[in-house]
C-alpha cells in the first residue's frame, strides 16, 4: 500500500512540476479517485487532457472528477469495478475517447450518449446485454464502439447499417 502511495505521489508531482497533460495512475490500487489531489494539481487540471486510471479496483467515479477535468480528451478506466458513470459525464464536452473495458458494467452508460464528441467507446468484456442502437446512430462524431465480451445478442444488430464501427 504505501509503495502506491509513493507512486501516485511521484506521478502527480510530475504532472504538477512539468505541466503535462496527461496524468497516469493505472496500478496504483485506488478505490477511488484521491479527494486530496484535487488540491494539490489546482494549478494544472485545466490543462489535463489525458487521464488513465486503468488497472486499479475503482468502484465509483465522482462526479466532482468530471467538474473538475471537463477538459479531458482520452479517459482510460479499463480494467476497474465500475458498474456506472455519474450524470454530468456529458460535461466533457472534449472527450473523444472513453475505456470502460474490463469493469462491470451491466447496462450501456447512457449518458455517454449527451457526449456529442466522443468517437471511441471501449466496452470491451463487460457484462452488458442491451445496446441503444438508434440512439449510437444519431452521433455524428462516433467511430467505433467496441462490445467483443458481452453478452449482447448479436441477432439483433445489424453492422450494415451503422456509420461507425461496431465490434462484437
Amino acid at each position: 500500500m504505501a509503495e502506491a502511495v509513493a507512486r501516485v505521489a511521484r506521478k502527480v508531482n510530475e504532472v504538477v512540476e512539468k505541466k503535462e497533460k496527461h496524468l497516469d495512475l493505472s496500478k496504483c490500487a485506488l478505490t477511488s479517485f484521491p479527494v486530496g489531489l484535487y488540491v494539490v494539481m489546482a494549478d494544472v487540471t485545466q490543462d489535463i487532457q489525458s487521464i488513465t486510471l486503468a488497472n486499479n479496483e475503482i468502484k465509483t467515479m465522482t462526479s466532482k472528477f468530471f467538474s473538475i477535468f471537463t477538459q479531458l480528451v482520452e479517459l482510460n478506466l479499463e480494467g476497474n469495478v465500475l458498474k456506472n458513470l455519474p450524470d454530468n459525464i456529458s460535461s466533457l464536452t472534449s472527450l473523444t475517447s472513453i475505456n470502460l473495458s474490463k469493469n462491470k458494467f451491466q447496462d450501456f452508460p447512457i449518458k455517454l450518449l449527451d457526449v456529442s464528441t466522443i468517437e471511441c467507446i471501449n466496452l470491451e468484456d463487460n457484462e452488458i446485454k442491451d445496446v441503444p442502437v438508434e440512439k449510437l446512430c444519431s452521433m455524428s462524431c462516433l467511430k467505433t464502439v467496441n462490445l467483443k465480451g458481452n453478452p449482447v445478442n448479436k441477432d439483433l444488430l445489424d453492422n450494415s447499417e451503422f456509420k461507425f464501427e461496431l465490434i462484437i
